[in-house]
């Protein structure tokens, strides 16, 4: 199947994908989401879908597909970018809920080429209050999804998640965990395509209803105050660490739709 030919049924699955997430997220709050296009400069654009209502203090979920032309400070991170023209497409989520007893939430699936062609993405929880079955729950659901399709993804994605979203200037990890991959291309794209729509459908099936069993639970102030300091780890994470926020500013993204990522309240003790 022609490179081009996977790009675009991968943007097509992600904005289907966006669709459902919506759409259950909807459900479970009762608000809407406003949704805004973006142009790129240079090539392509995208759609920011944010919400911000009872259950959600703040949630987005992002779809883009650009092309273009890399700087040439990231040419050498890149495989295949030696001539810079690169091609990707992605849907990004990140959840804030309001009660700390929901854990926020993040979802990438992303499709890049170059000369070279991958997938990457994954997903983490960062709970507040740590509710082991939740945890659990995710985990499983995570690790099932891996093993239908490759018996080493799991304890490598697991790893990998783990070593990515950890704040080496506090010495903690961001969050409880989950999947993390990048470059993956094992050489079939089909049975690549496959195991990434299979995360974002496990994603789908699991954070919702988490969400449901979590929403409806009273909070003290105490554990609110908690939760603001604790979404403080999730600001400087992604500001100091993460790399798809560097790639997206770097490449003349949407600078609120990279940045969606960011609670809308937040405490530093």
């Amino acid at each position: 199947m022609p490179v081009m030919a996977i790009n675009q049924r991968a943007q097509a699955y992600f904005e289907d994908l966006r669709d459902r997430i919506c759409a259950a997220l909807e459900r479970l709050d009762g608000a809407t989401f406003e949704r805004t296009r973006w142009d790129r400069q240079g090539g392509g654009g995208g759609e920011m879908a944010l919400m911000r209502g009872g259950v959600f203090e703040k949630v987005g979920v992002n779809v883009s597909a650009v092309r273009g032309t890399l700087p040439e400070r990231l040419r050498a991170q890149v495989p295949g970018a030696g001539s810079g023209a690169f091609r990707a497409c992605g849907i990004s989520l990140v959840a804030h809920p309001r009660s700390p007893m929901v854990p926020a939430v993040h979802l990438n699936l992303r499709r890049i080429e170059t000369t070279a062609g991958w997938f990457g993405g994954g997903t983490d929880l960062t709970p507040y209050e740590p509710f082991a079955e939740d945890t659990a729950l995710f985990h499983q659901r995570l690790k099932a999804c891996c093993d239908r399709h490759d018996a080493t993804y799991h304890p490598r994605f697991s790893a990998w998640c783990d070593e990515y979203f950890f704040l080496r200037h506090r010495n903690e990890p961001r969050g409880a965990g989950g999947i993390f991959f990048d470059n993956l291309d094992s050489g079939d794209v089909e049975a690549d395509f496959a195991f990434v729509r299979d995360v974002g459908e496990t994603f789908l099936a699991t954070y919702p209803e988490i969400v449901s069993g979590r929403k409806e639970l009273p909070f003290t102030p105490a554990q609110r105050d908690a939760q603001l300091v604790r979404r403080g780890r999730y600001v400087e994470f992604n500001l100091l660490y993460d790399r798809g926020t560097t790639f997206g500013l770097e490449t003349g993204g949407n600078v609120e739709a990279i940045l969606m990522s960011l609670p809308p309240e937040v405490r530093w003790p």
